[in-house]
């Protein structure tokens, strides 16, 4: 008898909060191969799942970029804001590997130009071969810069963007 309550109990204390959970609104984003950058945020108390992946910073919800191409493509990733910032990058769900090591630079940044971050060795960027096919693009936070106290700050804005190769843009 006591089995059986248990085992309620059990099936209860699972399902019960199943029903009041709400799925996470993940947002879709296609991407043509223009060598456009296209913003992300990071932010564990903005995020809709409290976690430290690619969101939209219009409402918190986790991004995925989305593109096919019949072609090789290059796809560059770059931190902003404080620099001490690295990403695990996705494709399809298996990653691509993290972005380079960086300097942390709090309290100074770099202001809002990608490209600057780019060119400057205290930001991490990689930049990742991806085959001919479908790709769906996300990212967490891997390494996040540190405060004055030595805390992580959670909370950083990055950039990628996507170009056909060979061509002679600068991300190939």
């Amino acid at each position: 008898m006591s089995r059986r309550f248990t085992a309620l109990g059990l099936a209860l204390g699972i399902l019960l909060p199943a029903l009041f959970v709400t799925a996470a609104h993940a947002e879709t984003v296609s991407i043509t191969p223009d060598n456009t950058w296209h913003a992300f945020d990071v932010d564990d108390l903005q995020s809709l799942s409290g976690g430290l992946e690619w969101i939209s910073n219009a409402d918190g919800s986790a991004l995925e970029f989305t593109f096919t191409t019949l072609a090789s493509t290059a796809l560059t990733v770059v931190d902003m804001g404080f620099g001490g910032d690295r990403f695990d990058v996705l494709d399809n769900g298996v990653s691509l590997g993290l972005t380079s090591n960086a300097t942390n630079t709090y309290p100074s940044n770099i202001g809002t130009s990608f490209d600057a971050a780019l060119a400057d060795s205290r930001y991490s960027f990689a930049t990742y071969l991806l085959a001919a096919g479908t790709h769906h693009i996300t990212g967490q936070l891997a390494q996040s810069a540190l405060d004055d106290s030595g805390d992580p700050l959670n909370a950083t804005l990055g950039d990628w963007r996507r170009c056909l190769c060979p061509r002679a843009c600068s991300c190939c």
